[in-house]
């Protein structure tokens, strides 16, 4: 019962604050978490995924969507962005501004190794996820010095209406985990970790399960220029 009011609450916290880049922000998962399509259906139904349906498909990885497998899902927003910044660096290669450039465009390999970094065996629903988090390989197999964590990451932010709300996040490890270092201040910036909560998570779909990220997590943790 306590878990049902702390969701309920979380999700009308979060609606109360949503906005265009996270107009899907529903923390904690739907109210009734099963849908009655596949992983991959349930994203091409869902206007939110459109631009995710389009790289599933340029990467050949319907099948692997559709697997026994959990899923962290990435917005529209997150996806306009990624491309945007792999536009300006074609650009700048280029050296022209005005010419035509999408998902079509980006190599289908970097797709399918990237997007299966999202991607992991078997169901890994809330109730499985601790606070101390849980180092896994993503379906892209053994990376050297990365790996991924998921875990709960709790938050006070609501004391006055609930003890905390525990968001789901994701997380690239980037060789040891920050929050085991003893100090933080002395990880170089391209050894920190990456971090995203997510913003929906525990959807149940007839093949598996996903969790959508925070609207504001570039596909791939991608920090490229984004130009002007």
């Amino acid at each position: 019962m306590k878990n049902n009011i702390l969701v309920y609450l979380s999700l009308l916290l979060l609606a109360l604050t949503a906005c265009k880049k996270n107009d899907y922000k529903r923390d904690g998962g739907p109210s009734d978490p099963k849908v009655n399509l596949s992983t991959y259906d349930y994203l091409k139904s869902n206007r939110n995924f459109d631009s995710l349906v389009k790289v599933i498909d340029r990467a050949g990885l319907k099948e692997a969507v559709n697997g026994d497998v959990t899923f962290f899902a990435t917005t529209n927003y997150g996806i306009a962005e990624y491309v945007k910044a792999k536009k300006y660096q074609k650009s700048i290669e280029l050296g022209e501004e005005n010419f035509d450039f999408g998902i079509k465009d980006i190599p289908v390999q970097e797709l399918n190794d990237s997007l299966k970094t999202y991607l992991f065996a078997g169901k890994i629903n809330r109730d499985q996820m601790t606070v101390g988090g849980k180092l896994y390989n993503s379906l892209l197999g053994t990376v050297p010095n990365v790996q991924y964590m998921i875990k709960l990451r709790r938050s006070y932010d609501y004391t006055e209406i609930v003890n905390y709300v525990d968001y789901v996040t994701y997380t690239k490890v980037i060789g040891t985990r920050d929050d085991k270092e003893t100090d933080q201040s002395a990880i170089p910036d391209s050894e920190k970790d990456k971090a995203v909560d997510c913003q929906t998570s525990g959807i149940i779909t007839t093949t598996g399960i996903v969790h959508v990220l925070n609207g504001y997590h570039r596909l791939f943790f991608n920090a490229q220029s984004l130009g002007n």
